[in-house]
C-alpha cells in the first residue's frame, strides 16, 4: 500500500479493465482471499489515519463493496476498536463473500446499527463501503431511503471518511457522479459524498483524479492486494514530473528555438484591448525557456515594446517566418485572428492553438481541415481549450464534454489529428491512437483570468524546444501542463496568484 503523490506517473484502469484483472486474480486465489486481503488493507490504513479514534462507523452496501468494508471490521474488532457497522444489505441476498465477512465481523462482536453512531468527534473514522465500483449498475436510479441516509450521515460527520476504491456515486471512469447521485442545483447538502481519504483497490481508476474526483477522493492510496500488475495496456496515465533536460554549456538561444505569439487584437474604437492575453502568453514562452520570443500583435501596430520586458521583440505578422517558428495564435486574438489563421494553419512549423484560434476553428470546417493537413504534412499542432472551447469544437453543450473529459478530449484529438489539451481539475492531455494522460497537479488559484495565456506561452517553449531537450509534441504538451500546476501548488502561502506573477515564477520550475 502506499499513497498516490505526483511525483511519479502512475498506470489507470477503467471499470471494465478493473473488473477483467479482478476477475483474473480471483481465479488464481483460493475463494474469499481477494475479499479478506482487501478488508484487512482498509483496516490498516484506518488504523494509520486515525490512530487515536475512539469509534469508527463503517456504512457498508449490499455488494462486494460492502463486504470489503465487512472484512475490515472484523479486524478492527478484533484490535479492540469500537466498531459500528450499518449494512444495507442481507444475508439471503448478498454475494457468497459478503456473506463470508458478514459471518465473521458478527463472530467478532462488531455491533450493528441503522444509522451512524452520536457522539463521533473529529478524531474518529468514517469508512464508506457503500458502493466502489458498483455504481455503475445502479447508475440510472436514485439511491434508496436507507442509502441516502447513509450518505448524508457521512457528508455531515464530523469525523475523517475513508473511501473503499472509490466515494460512494463517483464513477470510476469519468469521474463524475452518477445519475441519482449528483445533488441538484439548489439543494441536497448530502451529495456528492466527499472522502477525506480513498484506498483504491486492485488498481487506480481515472475518475479519482479528473472532473469531480479530485475533490471527492482527498487524498488517495493504492493497495494491489499482493496481485500481479494488470496484463493489459493502462485505459490512461497520471502524469509524472518533467523528465530531466539539462542545457549543454554549449548551447545557444537558437538551440531552443523561437516562440512567436499571435494575438492581442486591439479595439481602440470601442474602447476595448486584448493585448494583455497574447503579452501573458509571450512573458511565459520566455520564462519557459524559449530562445527568443516574438510578438505579433494585431493591433495595427499600437504597440512595438514593453517595457517591462524588453527582452521581447515586436513583429508585423506579415514579416514572419512561418515556417520557422513555434507559433502561439488566439490568445487575446478576438475576430482579427481570423484573417490570419489560413496562413498560421498552412505555414507554422510547429502550432500551439488557444481561445479566439479554437472558436474560429469551431466555426469554418475549412480552418478544421488545416488543422488536419498539418498532420499528414508532419507539422505538430496542440489544441489547449476549456470544456466550453471543446464543446463548440465537438459541436457539444460543455456539459457533454465534463461528462466524461477523458472521451472528448480523445475525440477531439482523432477528429483533427493533433494533441488535445482539455483544461479543468485533472487536465486531459490526448494525443490520436495513444492512452490519454491526467495531470495530477494544479490547484483552484489557477481559477483566474489569464491563465490559461501563460499555459499556452509554456507549451510553445516546450515545442520550441524539443529539438534540443529530446521532447516530442506529446511529451512537450504533458510536461508543459504538469510545471503549470506544480508552480501553482508550490505557490507562496497567502499570495494572491495572478497570471503575470506566475508567468514570471515557472522559471523556477
Amino acid at each position: 500500500m502506499h499513497p498516490i503523490t505526483p511525483q511519479q506517473p502512475h498506470p489507470l484502469f477503467n471499470t471494465a479493465a478493473t473488473r477483467r484483472t479482478e476477475r483474473q486474480a480471483a481465479a488464481n486465489l483460493p475463494p474469499h482471499t481477494l475479499m479478506q486481503r482487501a478488508g484487512l488493507a482498509v483496516a490498516r490504513l484506518a488504523r494509520a489515519l486515525a490512530p487515536h479514534a475512539r469509534t469508527v462507523w463503517i456504512a457498508c452496501g449490499p455488494g462486494n463493496n460492502g463486504g470489503d468494508g465487512l472484512e475490515a471490521a472484523m479486524h478492527l474488532q478484533r484490535d479492540g476498536w469500537r466498531v459500528v457497522v450499518t449494512w444495507l444489505g442481507h444475508p439471503e441476498h448478498a454475494p457468497a463473500d459478503a456473506r463470508q465477512s458478514w459471518q465473521r465481523a458478527q463472530a467478532a462482536g462488531v455491533t450493528w446499527a441503522d444509522e451512524a453512531p452520536t457522539g463521533m468527534t473529529a478524531a474518529d473514522l468514517c469508512i464508506d463501503a457503500l458502493l466502489g465500483i458498483g455504481v455503475t449498475s445502479i447508475a440510472t436510479r436514485a439511491p434508496d431511503n436507507r442509502m441516502l441516509a447513509a450518505l448524508t450521515a457521512l457528508q455531515h460527520s464530523p469525523a475523517a471518511v475513508l473511501a473503499v476504491d472509490l466515494p460512494s456515486g463517483l464513477d470510476a471512469d469519468t469521474g463524475q457522479f452518477a445519475a441519482g447521485f449528483s445533488p441538484p442545483p439548489t439543494a441536497a447538502a448530502h451529495l456528492p459524498q466527499k472522502a477525506h481519504h480513498t484506498l483504491s483497490l486492485l488498481t487506480l481508476k481515472p475518475g479519482l483524479f479528473t472532473a469531480s474526483g479530485r475533490d471527492a477522493a482527498g487524498s488517495v492510496w493504492l493497495d494491489d492486494l499482493g496481485t500481479s500488475p494488470p496484463s493489459e495496456s493502462p485505459s490512461v496515465w497520471l502524469s509524472g514530473p518533467a523528465l530531466p533536460a539539462p542545457r549543454s554549456h554549449a548551447s545557444h538561444k537558437g538551440s531552443y528555438g523561437d516562440v512567436t505569439v499571435v494575438g492581442g487584437e486591439g479595439l481602440a474604437a470601442r474602447g476595448l484591448g486584448m493585448t494583455g492575453a497574447a503579452l501573458l502568453a509571450a512573458s511565459a514562452a520566455l520564462h519557459a525557456g524559449a530562445g527568443r520570443v516574438l510578438v505579433a500583435l494585431l493591433d495595427e501596430g499600437r504597440m512595438a515594446l514593453d517595457g517591462t520586458q524588453p527582452e521581447l521583440m515586436f513583429r508585423r505578422f506579415d514579416a514572419l517566418a512561418l515556417e520557422e517558428l513555434t507559433v502561439v495564435c488566439g490568445c487575446g486574438g478576438g475576430e482579427a485572428v481570423r484573417t490570419v489563421l489560413p496562413a498560421v494553419l498552412a505555414q507554422a512549423a510547429r502550432l500551439v492553438l488557444d481561445a479566439d484560434a479554437l472558436n474560429a476553428l469551431a466555426a469554418d470546417a475549412a480552418l478544421r481541415s488545416l488543422v488536419v493537413n498539418r498532420s499528414g504534412r508532419g507539422l505538430p499542432t496542440v489544441l489547449t481549450p476549456h470544456p466550453l472551447e471543446a464543446a463548440r469544437l465537438l459541436g457539444l453543450s460543455a456539459a457533454e464534454v465534463q461528462a466524461d473529459r477523458l472521451r472528448a478530449a480523445q475525440q477531439l484529438a482523432q477528429q483533427l489529428h493533433c494533441i488535445v489539451v482539455l483544461k479543468g481539475s485533472g487536465t486531459v492531455i490526448a494525443a490520436p491512437g495513444q492512452a490519454p494522460a491526467i495531470n495530477p497537479t494544479g490547484n483552484a488559484r489557477l481559477a483566474t483570468a489569464g491563465t490559461g495565456d501563460v499555459l499556452a506561452g509554456m507549451v510553445g517553449a516546450g515545442l520550441a524546444g524539443g529539438r534540443a531537450t529530446g521532447a516530442d509534441a506529446l511529451r512537450a504538451a504533458t510536461e508543459a501542463v504538469y510545471r503549470h500546476g506544480f508552480a501553482a501548488d508550490r505557490w507562496p502561502a497567502g499570495g494572491t496568484l495572478t497570471a503575470g506573477a506566475l508567468a514570471r515564477y515557472i522559471a523556477n520550475y
